[in-house]
């Protein structure tokens, strides 16, 4: 019998997730991504679900992406923003999830500019918790999904070369996809300026690369973040001109080393700064399929936790 449930009951991070996991995950993606393309997109599989998405940071992708899983999988949906609730008040994280889990709510899906906030609220409420994006720390269901896009190229991950590419110290996204790549057999480098990469790095048995064009040569697959300016208390770079020069992707530099590199981007893309149209729009290009296979990974998940639910 096919196991359909993970090892433990939330998705915190990708951290805390066993090998055996990632690959169920990435299998069940495969079916759900049958069931987006049909022309009938539902299924009844998570009818008597009811799941609370609390976004208290601005996301699109994201949000959007779960929300159309959870409704995929006929679940129940309840959307919240910080923007309009109590919490503006004065009201606490905790009082403001016990409340909307009085009205059975049975997972929450958590996006929080706090790290560690899913892990905070999966010591203290009866519900599965996934984590949607924790500050700098991680963004695993990012991770899975630039994992399955990657494993939709190439026949193995084992020895494959990717290369994370920009703002890596304010970046949730890089963390989980070193987590996720190398359990999954990968070896990851990150590419950036000095002062954009933390020094911790060298302790996970990443490569650290400060030439764009040694790093392209080095990678089978280019995954280029943002420059988070938003997150900058302090200036990390002499000016984004500066940066797109001599860190940015740029079509004559891929021309130069003549040599098929995957290029992806999690969004939102900052066009003419870290990557140009004319590299994000080309056929080495993955980045619309990351957003449709993010909605299979996440019913992927949303299904599996199903399975042993907490509550």
């Amino acid at each position: 019998m096919i196991k359909s449930y993970l090892s433990q009951p939330h998705l915190l991070g990708i951290q805390n997730l066993l090998p055996e996991d990632i690959e169920l995950i990435l299998q069940t993606a495969d079916n759900f991504k049958d069931v987006i393309n049909r022309p009938i997109k539902k299924v009844p599989t998570l009818r008597d679900v009811t799941i609370a998405n609390l976004f208290f940071e601005n996301s699109t992708r994201t949000r959007i992406s779960f929300e159309l899983a959870e409704k995929r999988l006929s679940a129940d949906v309840l959307n919240f923003s910080s923007a309009s609730s109590s919490v503006k008040k004065g009201e606490s994280l905790l009082d403001t999830v016990n409340n909307i889990l009085s009205m059975k709510v049975d997972m929450v899906v958590i996006r929080h500019s706090a790290p560690g906030t899913p892990t905070f609220l999966a010591n203290h409420i009866d519900a599965n918790i996934i984590n949607a994006g924790d500050g700098t720390h991680e963004h695993p269901t990012q991770a899975l999904l630039d994992a399955y896009s990657i494993g939709e190229h190439f026949n193995s991950y084992k020895g494959l070369h990717v290369c994370i590419f920009g703002d890596i110290v304010h970046s949730r996204v890089a963390l989980s996809n070193i987590f996720c790549l190398q359990k999954l057999g990968a070896k990851v480098a990150v590419c950036g300026p000095p002062t954009l990469i933390p020094k911790f790095l060298s302790e996970l048995n990443v490569q650290i690369f400060y030439n764009v064009e040694a790093a392209l040569r080095w990678c089978d697959v280019a995954n280029v973040l943002r420059i988070q300016l938003e997150r900058q208390e302090i200036k990390y770079i002499p000016s984004l001109r500066e940066y797109s020069l001599y860190y940015g992707i740029h079509k004559e530099l891929l021309d130069k080393i003549d040599k098929d590199i995957v290029i992806m981007h999690p969004g939102p893309i900052n066009r003419g700064i870290e990557i140009d149209s004319d590299v994000a729009d080309s056929d080495q290009s993955i980045i619309l399929q990351q957003v449709e296979n993010g909605v299979a990974i996440r019913m992927a998940v949303l299904f599996l936790l199903a399975g042993n639910r907490v509550g």
